[in-house]
């Protein structure tokens, strides 16, 4: 009897004379190495096609939503038909009118390790396994749906599941999908090896390299170099997030037990100073011992987490007030190097193995207490697009390690950190007295060491306390109090002027600040934390490439792309921050509008305008005027009060003249209606705004946008594309200017019905919070009289000052969100401009052929 084909459904579905996709089974990896891949595809709807290598084919699930590193977040794994072996390496389109018509790129691959025995595990409906990817890593499980079994149903439904371990991380604060969207295909393979099971305890062998020694007692470590972009070289490099914490080394002694295991074991916690917390860590100490971690030394950083999962510094320092025995914080130890283990060191091997030596026996452990150990894992991106999510996380920045380096003592080149803003120790010498309603002091007055030793004054903060922390420090400075100034350079008069209290310079405090000025004081400091761990007599300014970096890449924009700012402009408090998030001032925004002024024009002029003025900034009340005096606005005008009767007049902007006036009245964004300024009684554009629902990930925005225009294709509608610059994406359809505002509004808000009675699992017609929770309304009140969008090219009063910006459809998927850029990153984007809509070829249309055809739908 001939043996059953497995492959059989897959070659019956697909005419291999058309479509690109493999045709043949191909030849497994072979021994004990089995692949896995992840395609993310552009089907019909968007979705990630997971797949396992066993029994010589990929046996295939459809994940609609895609993985999710969170435990709680089970994924409907839908399965599919097996696929041949060589499908792993597929990416490429599979041409209209074929079996799953679209685009696939490889999302993800690497190596997969069952747990049991695999085909049993499918069978029973419950496959465990660990996954070795670029992505994805850790315990895995699929469950197929009770009430299935595998021959009950032709495509039986699954869930796809992350187990609870040191890769697991809470949606709310990281989705994988959102944060890595694009294709490792041209990354380079993982080390080809078989990956550890759930149970299976690993040792850390004698790798070329390693050398038998004694554990030492005391160990130096490596120390991050700043720097202001990522190295040129960047896939020599791996990149982890640089968290908010307390470097800590782990000295284990006495654990070289059958699994590493012992709880009479020594385990001594030390700070990279040598200080000695481990009486102040017992929870720590604990779960350690739990930790199948031989005699060693492992090197991480505790921190805290919030409800986000995001560190939280200020809350470490409360659990360290609290006892951590008492706190209810979420306390993480994430471990990320191992440079001694199991009676070998490791400090001359390379990185890489290091770690993933380190991740093996992490991996290897049960589950006992991997809530509180866990591995800090690499992010397969680029540098530039890891470092962005952690600054829009609220995260302090990226360390980046080359993969070759050794584990040296000290400051090390090899080792660098990218941070998202500036931030640093500072030695604390004195403080001033409170003034008004405050409490415990006013400022601290902050210095940093000299290339002689001295202490050397570096300016004053005097915000981000809570009155708590005034107090608390208020009581340890008055215990530090001394009658002589420990400065070795006198501070400003002003300083002087207000009778400070001098203290003895013990106590560091980390500051997060905007800038050095050119007599080496501190502008816009925010006090973030004392640093316990800090010693005082280490602290000196560290070196500022993110200064010079910005001055130059500023100074050469300015002459090369930007004109002199126009004769009679004053720009007035430059050097005030308006974004908190991002430290960016009035001065940088000016200076954005005055490099843009030629590409904002196009879609501001002839327009009627409306001004989004935040005289305090992102943080403060926003002021939407459409109208106003001009008299202070040279390039701003009112239009003739006949135009729009009952009414103030409206305004325009004449010229790039007239952006800068309004950006230095701080005018933040700039809207525009969708006519003209001759009259208001015709529309000249449709615009559908989709605004993503909480809940709603950024591939999702992605597929309703191509759905979207789908739709206004089969309407024979042509329509352009851009980011909003907040969360969601502008369709735009040009118009010939002879239909009423009424037309145009019903025929959008049917446009829209007409999506959300087809696709009611994405689209919602209402608007409102409460009715878009996990979906996209699409605004078609854009379309009304009277009403605006923002311009493209126009900043965004929101944090981090994102722009919404031009873009071909054939870019969309290479969006990392609706605020892909923003004033700071904007710079190489110019060059194409609006280019881009030009290029679309969509010109202006009418609508009578379409409203039929909608009506006939």
């Amino acid at each position: 009897m001939a043996r059953h084909d497995p492959l059989s459904d897959y070659k019956a579905k697909r005419n291999f004379g058309v479509t690109p996709e493999p045709s043949g089974p191909g030849t497994p990896a072979g021994g004990d190495v089995l692949s896995f891949v992840v395609q993310k595809h552009w089907a019909s709807s968007l979705h990630y096609d997971f797949r396992l290598e066993l029994d010589g084919t990929l046996k295939s699930w459809a994940v609609p939503k895609g993985p999710s590193l969170d435990p709680t977040d089970k994924r409907l794994a839908v399965q599919v038909e097996d696929h041949p072996v060589p499908y792993a390496a597929f990416e490429g389109t599979i041409p209209a009118k074929q079996y799953g018509a679209g685009r696939v790129i490889v999302w993800d691959k690497g190596q997969w390790t069952p747990v049991g025995d695999p085909l049993q595990g499918l069978k029973d409906g419950n496959l465990k396994f660990v996954l070795h990817g670029h992505k994805l890593a850790g315990r895995w499980a699929l469950v197929r749906m009770k009430g299935r079994t595998a021959s009950s149903d032709k495509q039986p439904p699954w869930l796809l599941i992350k187990e609870k371990d040191s890769f697991a991380q809470s949606k709310d604060s990281f989705d994988v999908t959102q944060a890595l969207p694009d294709s490792v295909a041209n990354t380079p393979p993982l080390p080809m090896k078989t990956a550890p099971t759930a149970k299976k305890p690993v040792k850390a062998g004698l790798h070329s390299g390693a050398v038998k020694a004694a554990l030492p007692a005391e160990l130096s470590p490596p120390l991050a170099t700043l720097q202001a972009h990522p190295p040129a070289d960047a896939a020599a490099w791996l990149f982890e997030i640089k968290f908010d914490g307390y470097r800590l080394l782990t000295r284990i002694e006495g654990k070289e037990g059958k699994e590493g295991k012992g709880r009479g074991a020594s385990v001594r916690l030390f700070t990279r100073n040598g200080h000695d917390w481990t009486d102040k860590l017992g929870p720590l100490v604990q779960a350690l011992q739990r930790c199948p971690l031989p005699s060693g030394w492992y090197d991480g950083e505790l921190v805290v987490l919030n409800a986000q999962g995001v560190p939280d510094f200020g809350a470490l320092q409360a659990a360290f007030e609290q006892t951590f025995e008492k706190s209810t914080s979420t306390l993480a130890y994430y471990l990320f190097d191992m440079p001694f283990s199991g009676g070998c060191d490791l400090r001359a091997l390379p990185l890489i193995e290091r770690r993933g030596a380190l991740q093996a026996l992490l991996l290897a452990g049960e589950s006992a207490g991997p809530d509180i150990v866990r591995f800090s894992e690499e992010f397969d991106a680029p540098a530039g697009h890891v470092l962005a999510a952690a600054c829009q996380l609220g995260l302090e920045g990226v360390i980046g390690k080359r993969r070759d380096s050794t584990y040296p003592a000290g400051r090390s080149p090899d080792w660098i950190k990218l941070k998202c803003q500036r931030r640093q120790e500072f030695v604390i010498g004195g403080y001033t007295a409170p003034q008004g309603a405050r409490e415990g002091l006013g400022a601290l007055l902050l210095g940093v060491h000299g290339s002689r030793g001295e202490l050397v004054y570096a300016g004053k903060v005097g915000t981000g306390f809570t009155q708590q922390t005034l107090h608390s420090l208020h009581k340890r400075l008055v215990g530090l109090t001394q009658a002589g100034n420990p400065f070795g350079t006198s501070p400003p008069a002003a300083v002087a002027a207000g009778k400070p209290h001098w203290v003895r310079p013990e106590l560091v405090a980390e500051v997060r600040f905007g800038e050095w000025t050119r007599s080496g004081h501190l502008r816009h400091a925010v006090f973030v934390a004392l640093r316990t761990d800090k010693d005082a007599r280490t602290v000196t300014r560290e070196a500022d490439p993110l200064a010079d970096a910005t001055q130059c890449k500023q100074t050469t924009q300015t002459a090369a792309t930007a004109p002199p700012l126009p004769k009679g402009l004053r720009v007035t408090h430059a050097d005030r921050v308006i974004d908190a998030s991002s430290g960016i001032t009035k001065g940088e925004l000016i200076a954005y509008y005055q490099r843009v002024g030629e590409l904002i024009m196009p879609h501001l002029k002839h327009r009627p305008v409306a001004l989004v003025r935040a005289p305090q900034g992102t943080g403060g009340s926003l002021f939407f005027q459409k109208h106003a005096s001009t008299d202070k606005l040279p390039g701003v005008r009112q239009l003739d009060p006949a135009l729009h009767p009952d009414h103030p007049p409206l305004l325009t902007v004449l010229n790039a003249r007239g952006v800068l006036s309004a950006a230095q009245w701080n005018v933040l964004e700039f809207h525009t209606q969708n006519t003209g300024i001759l009259t208001l009684d015709t529309s000249d554009r449709l615009v559908l705004d989709l605004d993503p629902g909480d809940g709603v990930a950024w591939p999702e925005v992605q597929q309703a946008a191509l759905l979207v225009r789908v739709l206004l294709t089969e309407l024979k509608l042509k329509a352009v594309l851009k980011t909003s610059g907040g969360k969601g994406l502008h369709v735009v359809v040009p118009l010939k200017k002879i239909h009423a505002w009424p037309l145009v509004r019903a025929f959008s808000q049917a446009l829209v019905e007409h999506l959300a009675s087809t696709l009611p699992q994405l689209f919602v017609a209402k608007s409102g919070p409460r009715n878009r929770v996990g979906k996209i309304y699409v605004d078609y009140l854009r379309n009304g009289l009277g009403a605006t969008t923002v311009s493209a090219w126009s900043a965004r009063a929101r944090p981090g000052l994102g722009i919404s910006v031009p873009v071909a459809w054939d870019e969309l998927d290479t969006l990392r969100g609706g605020d892909h850029w923003t004033i700071r990153t904007v710079a190489d984007r110019m060059a194409v401009g609006n280019s881009v809509w030009a290029a679309e070829g969509a010109p202006r249309q009418t609508l009578t052929a379409a409203i039929a055809a909608l009506k006939a739908a």
